[in-house]
């Protein structure tokens, strides 16, 4: 299969362009876009084969649930058995943005699309390209992130074509996108609103708006995935149970005091290297010139979380172009989506945390 690249400029589509993606779309085949969080791969939600098809593009486990995206709060309807006053005041908050809320599926919406699960996860995203090709198309788009399971989230088209050229008919570039991590995920069948996925949409935000208590999922908090009790239970949402978001090299997360980390990070450089290994390591602007190691990538200020994570993903990806053996990275415990970037972290470093 030939991948076509079509460039879509953000602030004036090309209606035409965006009508042979949307026949794609129709047809039941995989269309690859923008959105403001990471780039997704789009299929016909309510289309059972369609659904198949991202499975097999990204060799993506079938129990993983898809997120349907939507256009305008109707679609929320056509797919929900009812529709919660809680996602009422979420959606007029938050929505077009980075929220994913699960909830009752009704018989429309095909169990190959939900993993299986008697609940459907629904997002609308706020991206013009996004918003078109749902529009177009006339269908709701099922999208996880269009990357390769398990390998980190692109944010720029080229990451989609590294992983997707050759098995899916079209990618519709239209540049890097502005958040950088996935939506928040927020589940509204359970006793309280869950927290299944952190984002971009934070605890507190969720809870002014609700007036509520909202509840974080133990096993976001988790640093270890062996937990037994864990065995056997279906993800609820995406990533919630393998490995994600991973480099090619092994990367281990070094968290406490800056310069304990700054120090323990040299000296397993220095290690890895006698060993003749290629190491790479993920620093911030402040810390950068602090390390001996054969490839540094700053992950932006400190203190500018949004920076951070619209940087990870693509540093994560810039250091399998390197070919580097090992990476050490800091941690990013900052005040308001930290959560949401080390959750990340964690994954693709598979909770391999040493404490200094």
């Amino acid at each position: 299969m030939q991948t076509k690249i079509i460039r879509i400029d953000s602030e004036h589509i090309d209606i035409e362009k965006m009508q042979e993606a949307a026949a794609l779309i129709c047809e039941g085949e995989l269309v690859a876009f923008p959105t403001e969080t990471v780039y997704g791969l789009g299929a016909d939600a309510l289309r059972p084969e369609a659904s198949v098809k991202i499975y097999e593009a990204k060799g993506r486990p079938s129990d993983n649930p898809l997120i349907v995206h939507i256009s305008k709060i109707e679609d929320l309807k056509r797919i929900a058995k009812e529709v919660p006053e809680q996602a009422k005041k979420l959606a007029d908050a938050f929505w077009p943005g980075p929220l994913t809320m699960v909830v009752w599926k009704n018989e429309c919406v095909p169990y190959t699309t939900t993993g299986g699960m008697e609940t459907v996860a629904v997002r609308m995203p706020n991206h013009p390209v996004a918003l078109s090709l749902i529009s177009e198309s006339g269908c709701l788009i099922a999208a996880p992130s269009a990357n390769t399971s398990g390998k980190p989230s692109p944010t720029e088209a080229s990451h989609v074509a590294l992983d997707m050229d050759g098995r899916i008919p079209m990618i519709l570039d239209g540049g890097a996108v502005g958040i950088g991590i996935e939506s928040t995920i927020v589940d509204l069948t359970e006793e309280k609103p869950m927290i299944l996925r952190p984002g971009y949409i934070t605890k507190q935000m969720l809870e002014e708006v609700l007036g509520e208590e909202v509840v974080i999922d133990p096993g976001i908090l988790a640093t270890d995935t062996t937990d037994p009790s864990q065995a056997g239970q279906k993800p609820k949402a995406p990533g919630m149970r393998y490995k994600h978001y991973a480099p090619k090299a092994d990367l281990v997360l070094v968290e406490g005091d800056t310069n304990k980390v700054v120090a323990e990070i040299n000296r397993l450089v220095s290690v890895a290297r006698a060993e003749g290994k290629s190491v790479g390591v993920i620093a911030t602007d402040e810390t950068k010139a602090m390390y001996q190691a054969d490839v540094v990538f700053s992950i932006g200020a400190r203190d500018d979380e949004d920076a951070i994570a619209q940087h990870l993903y693509k540093i994560l990806r810039d250091f399998d172009e390197q070919e580097v053996d090992a990476i050490y990275s800091e941690s990013f415990a900052t005040p308001r989506i930290g959560q949401a970037i080390m959750n990340r972290l964690l994954k693709a470093a598979g909770y391999q945390v040493l404490y200094v």
